[in-house]
């Protein structure tokens, strides 16, 4: 049975078999959502935040972009002391 969250682990859709590699699409989304599926991952067996069965530079690339978010959003909302 697959994850209703679409996250990497061995529950994966992405190991299912006639299922295509995770693409970027996949590793952007897995981006999105790794800080909350690190704290899911921590309690449910079977879940990670980062999918092994992947196409490669794509989902990296995507994966990337969706980690990017949070620290270039944490570095916007500084502001100025002066």
């Amino acid at each position: 049975m697959e994850n209703i969250l679409a996250v990497a682990g061995s529950n994966s859709k992405y190991k299912l078999d006639g299922h295509e590699s995770a693409g970027f699409w996949a590793g952007l989304w897995h981006g999105i959502i790794a800080p909350i599926t690190f704290l899911v991952s921590l309690f449910v067996v079977g879940v990670s935040i980062y999918e092994t069965h992947n196409n490669g530079r794509w989902y990296e690339f995507g994966f990337m972009l969706g980690i990017g978010g949070f620290s270039a959003g944490a570095s916007t909302h500084r502001g100025s002391c002066g």
